[in-house]
């Protein structure tokens, strides 16, 4: 009797993993924003970050020994779960299509899990205490945003290197309407920039992102009103201990395959002076 298996049909399984891979990385913006850390399999659910504070030198006495300076970390515990979902494909879906099923469910499988990620990072810009811009009936300006970063800058970070801004489009869309404005110097590189595509680029050597995930700010009963993240590389940590993995399982009684794609990993704030919340009123919301 002929029987398919994996080695008769290994022609799938590489498809789905390479498509999903690709798709994840294009998709998701926090990942390569944040601290990353990798669990190693036996190494337990947690990761624990230890963060040194900042010391301060004093001036000394000749021939005189300086006072002992206690120096204790602190640290951020990151625990790993999975994420993930299931289709099962029939049998004759995949021979009736045209296109090719199960690389669309892998396409599929790869944006859920990085938008996925993408939430669960965002969702940690309310996490931020400590620093925050605007208010739940502010709408969003380049002021604001050049004062999140002076919040950073006061905090001891260059902001010409490992920072970001990430806004809610509707919110982007109150920044550049500012930049483009005609008592603004709409001529100016930022202001061209926006005006002809729409990117900003950067506000204050820091680069602009916008993503429809950031979340809509706790407590705030009024639509529009969003959690925005101005911050260093510091700030978040994302664990990972599996990368997408794409599996198939035959279902004779359903003649059909079950594709499961799932990942393992957590996210968690690492150091809260390292990032600004900004919480501001979309005007078109």
């Amino acid at each position: 009797m002929a029987v398919s298996n994996t080695t008769t049909l290994n022609d799938l399984l590489p498809s789905i993993v390479a498509e999903a891979l690709f798709v994840a990385s294009e998709k998701s913006i926090m990942r390569g924003l944040v601290r990353n850390y990798t669990l190693a399999p036996g190494q337990g659910k947690t990761v624990t970050v230890p963060i040194y504070p900042k010391v301060t030198a004093a001036g000394l006495t000749e021939a005189t020994a300086p006072s002992s300076t206690t120096v204790s970390t602190d640290g951020a515990t990151l625990t790993v779960s999975e994420v993930g979902l299931l289709a099962t494909i029939s049998d004759l879906a995949m021979m009736a299509s045209s296109s090719n099923v199960v690389a669309d469910i892998g396409r599929l499988f790869g944006e859920a899990v990085a938008r996925k990620m993408d939430t669960d990072l965002m969702a940690l810009f309310m996490s931020f205490g400590t620093n925050q811009v605007g208010g739940v009936s502010t709408a969003a300006t380049p002021a604001l945003i050049f004062q999140a970063i002076a919040k950073l800058r006061s905090q001891g970070y260059d902001t010409s290197n490992d920072c970001a801004i990430v806004l809610h489009p509707n919110v982007a869309y109150d920044v550049a309407s500012t930049l483009t404005s005609t008592f603004a110097a709409p001529a100016s590189a930022v202001g061209n920039s926006a005006l002809e595509n729409g990117f900003m680029g950067m506000l204050g050597g820091v680069p602009v992102y916008q993503s429809s995930l950031v979340p809509l700010e706790t407590g705030s009963a009024a639509a529009g009103d969003y959690a925005c993240g101005i911050f260093h590389k510091d700030a978040l940590g994302l664990a990972m201990m599996q990368d997408i993995k794409i599996e198939t399982q035959r279902q004779a009684t359903v003649r059909g395959y079950d594709i499961v794609g799932s990942a393992i990993y957590g996210v968690g704030e690492l150091y809260d002076n390292a990032g600004v919340r900004g919480i501001f009123d979309s005007s078109i919301e």
